[in-house]
């Protein structure tokens, strides 16, 4: 989901410790419930789980690294996913009668696949699902709303990825050993074997992610093309172009600049609404919480469910 992160700490955060035991935050008067935040818990813990082994939870158990990573992010998401629902709210965006529909069905779906140990551990019911889901599909319908009018065009130009060899040096007698080396017809990658001073000799890169000076050099070479020496503001480059256009990481660069696009677009009205609205962190309630690792939770399909049914 085009979601990005959010921190409670943007608006007013107060600790509380005696009231809303069942709640872990409130925003205006709107509460995200105790079962809620552990169902996105649980989800990222199992997801996690799935993608690194889960030995990573063994070893992270002793330092709480990773569980308070996860813990951070699960409360940074519900609280952007409802401060979302609020600016919605603000703008006359709702879902339809038959969004409704199938956030009922998503979460009928999603509720029917966990187990008994799994409804314990969560203290979740049908509802809190439903009510999840249609939080996360009217934050969504948002998104879509407030980027729809960004440019979706991305050139080949603004988005060609190159791959190339370089030679990097600091000082300016290597600079000149180099060119002459190269002069004479040395072989690139042996130069680069004595000299290269950065950490890696083959790269591949887009626009805005070497200095402009080896930009402007690189972008301009045809394959197998050495440059000259390059001077910058950190030392010396020398560049050979192995392949001027990558079509499949250019396509996928594409698609990453035109998602910068839309995250600006969705900043630009989000972040000056974020600030105003109040909230109610119960800081003793969510320290309480203690990630768990049980063979018999493995629950990892909550999102899954959601973009199954909720395609908006």
């Amino acid at each position: 989901m085009c979601l990005g992160a959010c921190s409670l700490s943007k608006a007013q955060e107060i600790v509380n410790s005696g009231f809303g035991v069942s709640q872990v935050f409130k925003i205006k008067d709107e509460a995200c419930t105790l079962p809620e935040a552990k169902v996105v818990l649980t989800n990222y813990q199992n997801m996690y789980a799935t993608m690194y082994g889960i030995d990573l939870w063994d070893c992270a158990m002793e330092g709480n690294d990773l569980e308070s990573y996860v813990k951070g992010l699960t409360v940074a998401r519900l609280a952007q996913v409802m401060t979302m629902d609020y600016l919605a709210e603000e703008r006359g965006i709702s879902l339809t009668e038959e969004e409704k529909g199938k956030v009922t069905e998503a979460a009928k779906e999603y509720y029917g696949s966990l187990n008994d140990a799994e409804k314990e551990y969560m203290q979740v019911k049908e509802g809190d699902i439903e009510t999840l889901y249609r939080r996360y599909g009217l934050a969504n319908k948002l998104y879509t709303h407030l980027t729809e009018g960004v440019d979706g065009e991305v050139s080949d130009d603004e988005a060609r990825i190159i791959e190339a060899q370089q030679i990097f040096v600091s000082e300016e007698d290597k600079a000149s050993q180099v060119e002459q080396s190269l002069k004479e017809g040395a072989d690139f990658l042996s130069v680069a074997s004595a000299y290269n001073e950065a950490p890696e000799t083959e790269i591949t890169f887009g626009r805005g992610e070497v200095p402009p000076e080896v930009e402007e050099e690189a972008f301009a070479m045809e394959n197998e093309q050495v440059s000259g020496k390059i001077e910058t503001d950190k030392g010396y480059y020398f560049i050979k172009c192995t392949n001027h256009f990558n079509q499949e990481k250019t396509d996928a660069n594409k698609a990453a600049i035109l998602e910068r696009r839309r995250k600006e677009a969705f900043d630009d009205v989000y972040g000056a609404y974020v600030s105003s609205l109040p909230s109610e962190f119960y800081e003793n309630v969510w320290e309480g919480v203690k990630v768990e690792v049980k063979p018999e939770v493995k629950t990892d399909s909550f999102f899954e469910v959601y973009e199954k049914h909720c395609d908006w």
